[in-house]
């Protein structure tokens, strides 16, 4: 199974059918649109079986998957915390959409600490996080080192920092750009798995994707 996410900027209506070239199973995009309010458009027959929530109906979190595939809200509260999606694929596994809000992981954080009973060693989460370990200071004690720590616990690791072997907060590969100006990249789009559910896992780095978005997409194999 392969599982996409990509913060794709606004306007995903005009954006779907590049990010559908990626062939993906299931596909966690943030700021995306409410496909209910398209209805009888290319978008709706792209989102076919899907799962969305947001406060604008114009920029929200969606996960999109193949017919063949089972996805069922799990009902976890967010509490007015902004903004998280989890769903379980298949009956089998727990799949968490993330789109971290100001103040970006400080919220991821709170989230978590609410559900952590419900994460197990087969719980995905990936998205944006809008957040790195190069920003600790800024968020005390609810900081990305913390929320990775309290990850490990679960058995949970970093997939990207577990396959490239690098460490957090010294990561090579940018998933965000600045105003995608090349000069300004940070890696702020994170998945979390055991690391034994990890067949492949890549950040898709051409340069092409600046052209839709100013986030690059993110893609695990399991």
């Amino acid at each position: 199974m392969r599982i996409v996410s990509w913060n794709c900027n606004g306007k995903f209506r005009e954006k779907f059918k590049k990010i559908k070239e990626l062939d993906a199973d299931i596909y966690v995009i943030q700021e995306c649109e409410n496909p209910q309010c398209y209805a009888g458009t290319a978008y709706s027959g792209f989102a076919k079986n899907y799962i969305w929530n947001g406060e604008n109906k114009n920029k929200g979190l969606g996960i999109f998957a193949k017919e063949s595939i089972s996805i069922q809200r799990n009902g976890w509260d967010a509490y007015c915390l902004r903004n998280f999606l989890s769903v379980k694929v298949n009956h089998d596994f727990d799949l968490l959409g993330v789109w971290a809000c100001k103040p970006y992981i400080e919220e991821y954080y709170i989230y978590q600490c609410i559900h952590m009973q419900k994460y197990n060693d087969q719980t995905i989460i990936i998205g944006d996080f809008n957040s790195n370990k190069i920003w600790d200071k800024t968020h005390s004690a609810r900081n990305h080192t913390n929320v990775v720590k309290e990850l490990e616990r679960k058995n949970l690791i970093s997939a990207y920092h577990y396959v490239y072997h690098e460490k957090q907060g010294e990561e090579k590969q940018p998933t965000f750009y600045l105003y995608r100006h090349l000069d300004k990249g940070y890696h702020t789009d994170h998945c979390f798995i055991k690391k034994e559910r990890i067949k492949n896992y890549q950040v898709l780095h051409s340069q092409s994707w600046l052209n839709y978005s100013d986030h690059l997409p993110i893609s695990l194999e399991i």
